[in-house]
């Protein structure tokens, strides 16, 4: 089964902005996959604003968030996977969602019950 968490992303963004707030991400830069300014990083996160005014060509795939925004006055690739992606917050009010953390490496695999013996009792 997919995720749910790049549906759950792409609708908390669109309620924060019909909201009139703004979208913050929170990133986990230790993902090798993360593509972003390393001098923007605090504490192994990234936190990036990711309104309209701030980015330009924002895409939120199912496999990952991509656009491009300005870090000290310099345009900057950005390129987050979706396993990256820790929460989406309204920068006013703190408002938003926290993602557990998804492990794809495995595939899914449904939980094997222990076989048990046979439910007998004595009857005298």
């Amino acid at each position: 089964m997919n995720s749910n968490k790049p549906y759950l992303l792409r609708a908390l963004n669109e309620w924060i902005l019909d909201n009139g707030l703004t979208p913050h991400l929170i990133v986990d830069v230790a993902h090798q996959d993360v593509q972003a300014p390393a001098e923007a990083v605090r504490d192994g996160k990234l936190v990036l604003n990711i309104s309209p005014q701030a980015t330009r060509q924002l895409e939120m795939g199912n496999e990952a968030v991509s656009f491009e925004t300005r870090f000290g006055g310099k345009p900057h690739p950005i390129f987050l996977p979706m396993d990256a992606v820790m929460a989406i917050y309204a920068r006013e009010n703190g408002q938003g969602m926290m993602f557990a953390r998804e492990n794809d490496d495995s595939p899914d695999k449904p939980i094997e019950e222990k076989p048990k013996g046979p439910n007998l009792k004595i009857i005298k």
